[in-house]
């Protein structure tokens, strides 16, 4: 029987008697009943792309103005003026922005790369919310070097998908008044509803960096950021439009020569697929793939494992990523207001995770013969369907992966939906594994959230519970974080297209945090002073703790953007079947350890040239003692260059087992963009347990708009050991063709 967890519903009233204060906050930003709105205007000779705002329309267009800070001093007005104006003509959306700026000399520029961080440097952010429904978009971005980036979120930002790319032209321009940017969006780049009469939801964004001050046009609550689509205006006048047949074939053609660790000689790989993307109504998209290969993307960052669980290594592969946020069930992470280098994910539960499909526990590449996936929308509802049907390899027998997600929309911003996840190897009619789901999400009075889930797995032979489910409440407002929840997993429940962290618990977090920003402090330098606390609980069962994580700490934020924090963290871990921290030592005896440990986290001002980040815990751990550091160096000479060097150091000591070692982990990452088409990165690795090195040097050309060529350069080996070292070097181009 499993312990019965600290009311939520207590949780709730407090919530509720918390609303109070925000509500009356609330009252200085936009209410839904107040929208901004900006009408567009049609030219009949299309402005030049150049950054340089000469062309009459820019003068004639109304501007977006009267621009309003989110930080630091929330709804009060920006300290640099910002005009923003829109026009169209059959083909393009087009967007000018004037960023004025009091001193031209200290507009900050660290990046012209694809999909740059536009919180490390002046930038400017368009949303576009083409189905008006307040939840969902696209958001363009671009700094005073003309970089672009690209993102598409679902549900206001709870899923957000930086690795979606667009076809789409910016530029910008330097000047005696600051800077300013022209963008041109192709209609058929977007999905909406076609025909007249319809508006969008719009919304613009600018950083001041040297000033850390973050502006809207419509008003956004300092919680959140520009993927708050219910806080956007409105954009009228536009034309009626007609998205076309939008279709898109993308071939590709693959070559390289592969030699294993220890192998003797080089094996040649010659291959091809092609990949299509149809539109089938104007906002539902059909995309296939044949004989996919995703030998180009970004290699993995290795990471010491010093628990008892699998590493979570995010996905990299281009066609899982796009649209990847219809598919999003499980635990859904909190929001983080600072960026660190170091915050671990959060997740103990996902339900679907893509990068279980084709590839090993060790990140090796299987074999797939091609899929499909349909994703888009239907009135108020969100559909994803994806299969993919992957090869033989060894042994091992060719299997199908199935995700199928529906989501409605309900209330004002709030959604109730269903999944279901399926592995089924071929011919083996005893071997696959399903799970079913259902999930709601609310939210409430603006900061107010309850969310929740219900699943279920089947897999032949298993007679414990399958079965996990969760409910959380919470509220987030500009100065306060309260969030409980409480989860519980069958001790049966197993999910193959899924990460499960955990089996057989019942788990619950609590969640507080206070974030005023006193004028006093900000005035010494100091944004913000945050004490918080938080704490995991895990019980089996049989109501015995299995597992208990506590933070209580304060974090302080100056006014550039560095980070100070300090946290004391008691912890409890209850472990019924021995495990070894590292293949060559004893493993650690069953049983229960109660141990304290203290964390601090340092990170510099990013958006200087140098800039480093410093995550130190010592203290207890397990039957001894911890020194565990992790430190990083970052530093771009110009917006072309950057070198960034990391270091991760374990230095364990334990008394049962009478064990002590120390592991390092030395990573260098270093790019440089010959232009905003083209860039070449390394990542080198080397571990001291496992004596690895390896290397990955990728070169990426943009060819044409989403064509691309790479060559990718992999080298892995042991220095130590008399063994050929294993490498691969791959040449693949794609051409996209749009009809």
């Amino acid at each position: 029987m499993f312990p019965r967890p600290a009311p939520i519903l207590g949780l709730v009233v407090l919530l509720l008697v918390a609303a109070a204060p925000a509500r009356a906050q609330d009252r200085a930003l936009a209410s839904p009943g107040a929208r901004r709105s900006l009408r567009a205007v049609e030219v009949a000779e299309p402005p030049s792309i150049d950054g340089v705002l000469d062309e009459p329309v820019w003068t004639a267009a109304e501007p977006a103005t009267d621009f309003v800070q989110a930080d630091p001093l929330e709804g009060q007005p920006a300290t640099e003026r910002t005009e923003v104006r829109v026009a169209f003509d059959h083909d393009f959306l087009y967007i000018a922005a004037r960023c004025l700026d009091s001193d031209p000399s200290g507009v900050i520029v660290n990046e012209i790369r694809k999909d740059f961080v536009p919180r490390e440097q002046d930038a400017f952010e368009v949303l576009l919310d083409t189905f008006l429904d307040r939840r969902n978009g696209f958001v363009f971005s671009t700094n005073a070097a003309g970089a672009r980036a690209d993102t598409q979120i679902a549900n206001e930002g709870r899923e957000v998908n930086t690795n979606w790319d667009a076809v789409w032209w910016v530029a910008a321009a330097r000047n005696v008044e600051g800077w300013a940017a022209e963008f041109k969006i192709p209609f058929k780049t977007l999905r909406y509803e076609g025909g007249p009469g319809h508006d969008w939801g719009i919304n613009f964004a600018r950083r001041i960096r040297r000033k850390n001050e973050v502006t809207y046009w419509s008003p956004v609550s300092r919680a959140f950021s520009i993927f708050r689509a219910s806080s956007e205006g409105d954009l009228t006048g536009l034309p009626p439009l007609n998205p076309g047949r939008n279709i898109r074939v993308k071939p590709f053609l693959l070559g390289g020569a592969t030699r294993a660790v220890g192998g003797e000689a080089f094996d040649g790989n010659t291959t091809g697929g092609v990949d299509v993307k149809v539109g089938v109504t104007p906002s539902m998209a059909l995309d296939l793939t044949v004989n996919p290969d995703f030998a180009q993307a970004e290699a993995d960052e290795q990471q010491v494992n010093l628990t008892q669980f699998s590493l979570f290594f995010p996905e990299k592969r281009e066609f899982f990523l796009e649209n990847s946020g219809i598919f999003y069930f499980g635990d859904i992470p909190r929001n983080a207001r600072q960026p660190s280098r170091f915050r671990p994910p959060e997740e103990d539960l996902l339900l679907f995770f893509s990068r279980r499909i084709g590839l090993t526990e060790s990140g090796e590449q299987l074999p797939l013969h091609g899929g499909v996936r349909l994703t888009g929308r239907a009135g108020a509802y969100g559909l994803g369907l994806m299969t993919m049907q992957g090869e033989a390899f060894g042994a091992r027998p060719g299997e199908n992966y199935t995700v199928a997600r529906v989501r409605r929309d309900v209330l004002a911003n709030s959604d109730i939906g269903a999944i279901i996840v399926s592995r089924d190897a071929s011919g083996r009619a005893d071997d696959f594994n399903r799970v079913y789901g259902v999930d709601a999400n609310f939210r409430f009075v603006r900061y107010f959230n309850v969310n929740g889930f219900a699943a279920r797995s089947d897999t032949p032979g298993e007679r414990r519970n399958q079965a996990t489910g969760k409910l959380a409440v919470g509220w987030e407002d500009s100065l306060k974080r309260l969030q409980a929840s409480v989860m519980h997993i069958g001790e049966g429940f197993r999910d193959d297209l899924g990460f499960v962290r955990r089996t057989g618990v019942l788990r619950t977090f609590f969640d507080w945090a206070w974030m005023p920003q006193p004028e006093r402090l900000r005035r010494r330098g100091i944004r913000q002073v945050q004490p918080h606390a938080r704490v995991f609980s895990y019980y089996n069962p049989s109501s015995d703790i299995v597992s208990r994580t506590g933070h209580a700490g304060v974090q302080i934020t100056w006014n550039n953007g560095a980070i100070f924090e300090y946290a004391f963290e008691p912890r409890t871990e209850a472990i019924t079947t021995p495990f070894r921290l590292r293949p060559d030592i004893a493993p650690i005896p069953v049983g229960r350890y109660d141990w304290r440990q203290h964390l601090f986290i340092v990170e510099t001002d990013h958006s200087r040239a140098f800039s480093g980040s410093l995550r130190f815990t010592s203290g207890g751990f397990w039957s001894g003692t911890q020194r565990n550091a992790q430190a990083s160096l970052l530093y771009r000479p110009n917006s072309r260059l950057v070198f960034d060097a990391g270091i991760q150091v374990s230095d364990i000591a334990l008394e049962a087992p009478a064990e002590q070692f120390t592991t390092t982990l030395v990573n260098l990452r270093s790019g440089y963009a010959f232009n905003t088409n083209m860039f070449l990165d390394s990542l080198l690795q080397y571990r001291t347990d496992v004596k690895q090195f390896s290397a990955n040097i990728r070169f990426n050309l943009i060819h044409r708009p989403l064509s691309d060529l790479f060559v990718v350069y992999n080298d892995q080996q042991y220095p130590d050991r008399d063994i050929a070292a294993g490498r691969a070097v791959v040449v693949k181009y794609t051409h996209m063709f749009a009809f």
